[in-house]
């Protein structure tokens, strides 16, 4: 991801979450840009097979240059998020299988291994509807607070990061350990780390270098 420009930048971590089951024919991935807007991947957009023709600029104000791609009708979410969040770099919207179905059944997120730590505490926002006003993005926003990730009933996740590669990899983890807890949630009861294996955990595995290790693992695997 180094050495590239922001629109490459996100059309790799983009067909990464598609090749890895996180984003399907919908879903969206951003980044702030310096002077208050936002760079991401255009509504009409196939995430299957994005490229950097796909990544649109919106401004501050939420305007885009006339003769491009329109945005995705959820951009709300991005941009009061942004706005919210001054620490957020880069955001994740995407559908799931695993956590989705969790927030359908009302079933809290817990951490079975160590990676699904990093994601914190995980809330589940009440709403199914799509966040496409500014007031949903707002309570989208208030939903997450200070943390790192939501869960939207019965339609996907919202994960932030202070980069790109943070808020990707943070997304991946966060589908994986749902995936653990659903599977071992079928064979009975299932341990769910202490709060002291959580703090170990964090201690260990909050690293650049792990966050950078894990990105090349899972494109290797996406193909």
């Amino acid at each position: 991801m180094s050495g590239l420009g922001d629109a490459d930048r996100l059309v790799e971590a983009i067909r990464l979450l598609e090749r890895s089951g996180i984003i399907d024919f919908n879903g969206h991935v951003s980044l702030r840009q310096a002077d208050g807007g936002l760079s991401i991947n255009s509504g009409r957009s196939n995430r299957a097979c994005v490229t950097a023709a796909d990544i649109v600029t919106v401004d501050r104000n939420g305007a885009v240059p006339s003769g491009t791609e329109r945005p995705p009708m959820e951009l709300p979410l991005h941009a009061e998020i942004y706005r919210a969040r001054p620490d957020v770099q880069a955001i994740v919207h995407a559908h799931p299988q695993w956590s989705t179905l969790l927030s359908m059944t009302g079933r809290p997120y817990e951490p079975v291994f160590a990676q699904g730590t990093l994601p914190g505490h995980v809330p589940i926002f009440p709403d199914t509807f799509s966040v496409n006003t500014g007031d949903r993005g707002r309570r989208v926003a208030a939903a997450l607070g200070d943390g790192r990730a939501l869960m939207l009933r019965s339609h996907g996740t919202v994960v932030v990061g202070g980069d790109l590669l943070e808020a990707t990899v943070l997304a991946l983890y966060l589908e994986d350990n749902a995936r653990r807890q659903c599977q071992a949630a079928l064979l009975g009861p299932y341990h769910v780390l202490s709060e002291g294996e959580v703090r170990e955990a964090h201690a260990n595995l909050w690293k650049p270098s792990l966050f950078a290790k894990a990105w090349e693992y899972y494109l290797s695997k996406a193909g």
